[in-house]
């Protein structure tokens, strides 16, 4: 084994141990103590972040924010990784945003220059464009950590019509339409709520939750799996060409649109109760685009809406009219 190689691996083996003595690595690579000094201190050179205790229990330990060893990728891999990210791009808000910027710039100064090139063209060419909803998410850091901590969160909330304080269980996090939105069981509700994050105004209180204590799936794809597949109505729109081109780019309803050779087309789906007055609130400005054939309940909360609009615009206006007379 090179010298190269035997570094390359010793990054790994130590970034595996965490906690080592010179003995050990001596007898692992089955070189002198004195050769594994040496490797140690081009280690420490180079930056990666050990410290040496003295005495009959001393030892190497790695500092918290350890150095991962280097990884070897292929021009297309490369690519790959800047793909992926251009995905992210423009995310007004990301859990680890700096981090992000700092670990692409290195990435990319290490790449040769072609390379380089070559990313900068899928960059010029691709873009996985999200709207800007103009909401900063000033504590998805935070809520992401409670989420992978397994923690339970108290938290200053602003929903449409209030503000509240609410005690929640994150299942996870997850982003749609360039918002970010937590799935938690809330504890004053008894069940699972989904919460935007951009409207968690501040975070009172953490603390680690029991193992099982509420009944809350155990990743955020089963959460996701199961609202996909419940069956509290049956959803049936019907649409124009113009109306099935909208539906197209709202993932939610997309899943169960079906163009019809005649034209127009049929949304036709099982939706979760939860999810009916988003579906009435989005389906409202297509006018004659779209009419809704079932279930019972939004039709009723779409002529609800409907004679709120009359109300406000056509009663109000009348009655205008009435008192200049």
């Amino acid at each position: 084994m090179s010298k190269a190689e035997r570094l390359i691996e010793m990054m790994i083996t130590i970034n595996a141990k965490r906690d080592f003595t010179v003995g050990e690595l001596a007898k692992e690579f089955s070189v002198s103590k004195r050769t594994i000094l040496r490797d140690l201190q081009e280690l420490e050179q180079a930056g990666f972040p050990l410290y040496a205790e003295v005495g009959a229990a001393g030892g190497y330990h790695i500092l918290k924010e350890r150095i991962l060893p280097p990884i070897a990728f292929s021009k297309s891999e490369a690519k790959a990784i800047f793909f992926a990210c251009q995905a992210l791009q423009y995310y007004r808000d990301l859990p680890f945003e700096q981090e992000t910027i700092s670990v692409l710039k290195k990435f990319l100064n290490c790449l040769p220059l072609d390379v380089q090139n070559g990313i900068t063209q899928i960059q010029n060419k691709v873009v996985f464009w999200i709207p800007d909803r103009h909401c900063d998410s000033p504590l998805l850091k935070e809520m992401f950590l409670v989420a992978v901590n397994r923690h339970a969160a108290t938290i200053r909330y602003s929903s449409t019509h209030s503000e509240s304080i609410r005690t929640i269980v994150p299942i996870g996090l997850y982003a749609m339409n360039g918002l970010w939105y937590c799935p938690a069981y809330c504890t004053a509700a008894n069940q699972i709520r989904t919460f935007r994050v951009d409207r968690i105004r501040e975070i009172l209180e953490e603390a680690p939750c029991p193992k099982g204590k509420y009944p809350i799936p155990g990743s955020i794809q089963e959460y996701l799996e199961k609202t996909e597949t419940k069956n509290d109505h049956r959803l049936k729109i019907r649409l124009t060409d113009i109306g099935v081109k909208r539906c197209e780019s709202e993932c939610l309803l997309a899943g169960g649109l079906k163009p019809l050779p005649t034209g127009g087309g049929m949304i036709d789906m099982e939706i979760d109760h939860a999810a009916l007055e988003w579906v009435a609130d989005y389906i409202l400005p297509f006018g004659k685009d779209a009419t809704v054939l079932e279930p019972a309940e939004l039709l009723e909360r779409m002529r609800q809406k409907i004679w709120e609009l009359h109300r406000q615009y056509c009663v109000a206006e009348q009655s205008g009219a009435s008192c200049q007379a």
